[in-house]
């Protein structure tokens, strides 16, 4: 456990112009911390507007204290899914385990929030869209870094120059690209690949979750409330990524198709569901591991900087956190490089313990052998025997947020 209080100097910051690339969890909540401290914020998001909807996400230990912090915890509370069970099915569709999600996930009722990740991100632009200025259906094109700031040219043809430039733009990261070169020198690929949808809830689902398994294939269908639709997904492991769907929705269709053909229980009508979906999203399970998070004027946050993956559960808090660890380590610090040094001296070990807990807890529901999968079960069906919680903090509240106060 950690914590540094600092006193922050607010009129050092004013003045000072910031881009942000990316609007979705880490970019809002860095930019509405960013204006708390007098910066002059702009925030760039290639798509046309805020994203409503998608999948569920958490929002646990020390970023519960951020979104406090921001005043949202109320509406989020309100937005709250309330999971109430998770029941696993063998192969051949029978039910094998109904649990309490939280025993499973960590998770703890009551406290914890989960909630569509459109609900997040909607509260988080509204905190801020007064206040700072969004340019939407755009990106960054080029960044050039000189001794009095960063030359920035957009897709849509506007050059501009910002004292600073921020990375929140996700596992793919453009600005990443740009700063430090391909993908694959920082990927760390976990072996899965999956694909999420929603689809019409035909089953009678209210408030849960029924995951399928077999050995390395998975299919899950999750109903957030009694909504008509529900969220599918199709998670599967391969050993290598599919580098030549990652652009072609149809290729992604057809990889999805060939590994789960022959599948059992409700999958057949999902496979039929992703065929016509228009909200595919495709992906693989990875992490983004980086010996460093800035160089020169420019720094990463979230995703961009360490993607966690979906199977630590981590991934919007450790944006939440970073956010703000990133927006109070630049405005208590005399310069840019002081601010990102002690942004990633007092953040990193955060990270690194949330980002370890890739094959505990969520990554051990979708096994890859058949021993691996009886094991599973055979835990599922005595919960009893899952391993304990480890003493002291877990770790998403093992970092105590630094009182970033205003002086002077």
């Amino acid at each position: 456990m950690t914590r540094v209080d600092t006193l922050v100097n607010a009129p050092a910051a004013r003045g000072r112009t910031v881009l942000i690339s990316g609007a979705s969890i880490a970019g809002p909540a860095l930019a509405y911390w960013l204006n708390r401290y007098g910066f002059m914020v702009t925030v760039v998001e290639k798509a046309g507007t805020v994203r409503d909807g998608g999948y569920p996400i958490d929002v646990r230990g020390t970023a519960l204290d951020v979104v406090r912090r921001m005043g949202i915890l109320p509406r989020l509370r309100d937005a709250h899914i309330d999971l109430r069970r998770l029941t696993f099915l063998d192969e051949d569709g029978s039910e094998m385990a109904s649990v309490d999600p939280h025993a499973v996930t960590g998770g703890v009722a009551g406290r914890d929030l989960e909630v569509r990740r459109g609900a997040l991100a909607g509260a988080l632009h509204e905190a801020v869209r007064d206040d700072v200025e969004f340019l939407f259906d755009d990106s960054i094109d080029t960044l050039d870094q000189h001794r009095h700031g960063v030359d920035v040219t957009f897709r849509r043809g506007a050059s501009r120059t910002f004292d600073l430039v921020l990375g929140a733009d996700g596992l793919h990261s453009h600005t990443r690209a740009l700063l430090f070169g391909p993908e694959e020198g920082f990927h760390r690929y976990l072996g899965y690949c999956f694909a999420g949808f929603t689809l019409r809830n035909t089953f009678g689902l209210v408030r849960e979750t029924t995951m399928w398994n077999a050995p390395g294939r998975a299919a899950v269908l999750y109903a957030v409330g009694d909504d008509e639709d529900v969220h599918g997904f199709l998670n599967f492991a391969r050993t290598e990524p599919p580098f030549g769907a990652f652009r072609d929705p149809e290729a992604q269709r057809d990889l999805v198709a060939e590994v789960f053909d022959g599948a059992g229980w409700e999958v057949p009508g999902m496979l039929a569901a992703l065929r016509d979906a228009d909200d595919l999203f495709f992906d693989v399970v990875s992490q983004i591991r980086m010996p460093r998070w800035s160089s020169g004027r420019v720094a990463l946050v979230g995703d961009a900087a360490y993607a966690p993956s979906f199977l630590t559960g981590q991934g919007s808090s450790l944006a939440l956190v970073g956010a703000y660890m990133l927006a109070g380590s630049l405005a208590a610090e005399r310069d840019h490089a002081a601010g990102f040094a002690a942004y990633e001296r007092d953040t990193r070990a955060f990270v690194t313990l949330n980002q370890d807990q890739v094959g505990k807890g969520d990554a051990a529901l979708f096994p890859t052998t058949a021993r691996a999968l009886e094991q599973r079960n055979t835990m599922l069906r005595s919960l009893g025997s899952m391993p304990p919680p480890a003493e002291g903090r877990p770790p998403h509240e093992a970092l105590v947020l630094p009182e970033f106060r205003l002086r002077g």
